[in-house]
């Protein structure tokens, strides 16, 4: 069976709407959570919410998010270096405070005491930064060739027209005041309104929709505004049922999202935003060993970093999107413009194929430790059920050629052998090595039982 006729029939409407193509190939993109909250290093919005740090203390922090070192133009080139293809960025978390220059006016708690109440909720008119955060990246990221993602929060636990505030309390209920509800929802249709006309954003990445219906939300009025103004926009899978792609959050699916596209967003240590304690970063190898698991799953990899308040990216960050710099552009042909790789069965390991079907990436865990001077050892792995002989196997990033075998093939039968491909373990990428297969033809794939079948 050839191995694209299979997916199809696994997933089915595999072949995507043109608007959406770019976001299948994309494979890589980077998220960023930015905000008040990286000047104490808190928990974004969430502290005041869940009632760890009191509001008038967290919405304080906005007199010192001064983005004094943000470097918009520097940010596009990390991102582009990462091999990224899109960035996403919280254009207003559900703290309320936009960092674009909002022109909507909030319905503000009448004794806070932490902005002007006659004036936005954004950065330009309530923090020291005074200027719009979001509008200067958009245009570095165009530059580039890195497609503008914004995040927005749907829900505002800063309105004092939202119904949702604390986690054990409400300020009413919306159908007991439901003008008070059509008021919130003017101003945040308003503020997606401003983000589409201004920003025009390749994608929406929305969040909080948990807290109400679909129908309360108006979910329709939202995905119209959006595409009025830009029908090739797409949306992330949290507006309910409209959306275009699942995103999975810190942890991998072991079964495909239900949506055909999907990508896993996950953090780079514990935690979303900017915390100086959170010291407890995942390793190269094993965010390479998840996005591999992306790859492999036709999915991609929205990773996050949590810049400082002032607009630097910690170190321990730069490191990993450098790091994906290096495996990215050593190993680009084994994931862009790549389709999900062997269905289980066939290989005990992740791996892509090429849009023609007759190139099999193998995705490697290389051993950890040093082999000692002059020592030459094979690190082997194995294919079963693959119909279609090999015309060249190669380890990517080495010229040393790649032994293999085909064991237990019988002449009578139509059953394929097993392949047993030999890797030199000197030769192997320090985190993740990548096996190129070709085949002269469509990979073919045996799906039987063994013996005469």
């Amino acid at each position: 069976m050839k191995i694209a006729l299979f997916f199809s029939l696994l997933f089915p409407g595999v072949f995507l709407a043109q608007n959406t193509e770019w976001f299948s190939q994309a494979k890589l993109g980077i998220f960023i959570h930015w905000g008040m909250y990286a000047v104490d290093g808190t928990s974004e919005s969430w502290a005041f919410h869940n009632k760890t740090v009191p509001y008038d203390e967290y919405m304080a922090q906005m007199t010192s998010f001064d983005a004094s070192n943000y470097d918009p133009k520097l940010w596009a080139g990390i991102i582009k270096e990462s091999g990224a293809k899109y960035c996403v960025i919280t254009t207003k978390h559900h703290d309320g405070l936009a960092l674009y220059n909002t022109k909507i006016k909030t319905a503000a708690p009448l004794k806070n005491k932490n902005w002007q109440s006659n004036k936005p909720l954004s950065v330009t008119f309530q923090t020291p930064a005074r200027r719009d955060l979001i509008a200067p990246l958009f245009e570095e990221l165009e530059k580039v060739g890195i497609k503008k993602g914004a995040y927005y929060s749907l829900l505002d636990w800063s309105s004092d027209d939202y119904p949702g505030f604390l986690k054990d309390s409400s300020r009413y209920l919306i159908d007991n005041d439901t003008i008070r509800w059509q008021h919130f929802l003017e101003f945040m249709h308003g503020q997606i309104t401003e983000l589409a006309t201004n920003y025009n954003p390749d994608l929406y990445w929305f969040d909080g929709d948990w807290e109400h219906t679909e129908e309360q939300w108006q979910s329709i009025v939202i995905d119209s505004i959006i595409h009025a103004n830009n029908p090739n926009a797409i949306l992330n899978g949290r507006l309910k049922s409209f959306g275009d792609y699942d995103t999975p959050e810190q942890n991998m699916p072991i079964v495909h999202p239900e949506r055909k596209l999907w990508e896993l967003c996950l953090t780079t240590n514990d935690n979303w935003g900017y915390r100086p304690t959170d010291n407890h970063y995942k390793s190269h190898f094993e965010l390479l060993s998840i996005f591999s698991e992306c790859l492999g799953m036709g999915g991609n990899l929205l990773l996050d970093i949590g810049p400082k308040a002032d607009g630097t990216i910690p170190e321990e960050q730069l490191a990993i999107l450098n790091e994906f710099g290096r495996w990215t552009s050593k190993h680009a042909e084994a994931i862009y413009q790549t389709t999900a790789g062997l269905p289980p069965g066939h290989y005990h390991g992740n791996s892509t194929l090429s849009k023609d079907s007759s190139t099999l990436f193998l995705f490697v865990a290389s051993p950890k430790g040093k082999l000692e001077p002059g020592g030459k050892l094979t690190l082997p792995i194995y294919l079963k059920g693959i119909s279609s002989q090999p015309k060249q196997i190669d380890l990517i990033g080495s010229i040393e050629p790649i032994q293999f075998t085909e064991v237990g093939k019988i002449s009578w039968s139509t059953v394929p052998g097993t392949l047993f491909i030999e890797i030199p373990i000197n030769e192997m990428d320090p985190q993740i090595s990548v096996i190129k297969v070709q085949f002269d033809q469509p990979i073919q794939l045996y799906r039987g039982r063994g013996g005469f079948h």
